[in-house]
């Protein structure tokens, strides 16, 4: 009888695990990630494969010649996961590999970390040609946001 029991109580779980998971999962979206720039970027309207390139530190010059610094949030940030696998179609890790590699071979530098969106709003208003990415709404004039496009 006790492992008659034992087995009920596992199935139950199961069954409950699944009926939160798909309860959850079906009601919930994943929040956006805006990607945000220096008023000085005259671009309002970028392509992911443009924001792709410049994330992964290949694209340096924005169209009117103007340096590109990036500012990322670190690999275990909530926003960071969500920009890299939603927005790059990356995972973080192979952003840090690409990276690496770039600093690693003296072809390239890594983009700069902050430790929150206060200080990506913060840092990416203050130098000119910028970009970074916020998941929070923001009232901040400072920065403006990036539409994306597909193309």
């Amino acid at each position: 009888m006790h492992k008659i029991f034992q087995s009920f109580r596992l199935i139950f779980r199961i069954f409950l695990g699944c009926l939160l998971f798909f309860a959850f999962s079906a009601g919930s979206q994943v929040p956006a990630v805006l990607v945000v720039v220096n008023p000085s970027v005259e671009s309002t309207d970028v392509s992911v494969a443009k924001i792709r390139r410049i994330f992964s530190m290949r694209q340096t010059f924005w169209s009117n010649g103007q340096k590109i610094t990036v500012y990322v949030l670190s690999n275990r940030h909530q926003t960071h996961q969500i920009f890299s696998t939603k927005v790059l179609r990356l995972f973080p890790y192979q952003l840090d590999r690409i990276w690496d590699k770039l600093v690693y071979s003296g072809l390239g530098e890594s983009p700069i970390k902050v430790q929150s969106e206060k200080e990506m709003l913060e840092r990416v208003s203050q130098k000119p040609g910028a970009i970074g990415y916020v998941m929070q709404q923001f009232n901040n004039a400072s920065v403006n946001v990036i539409k994306l496009s597909e193309e």
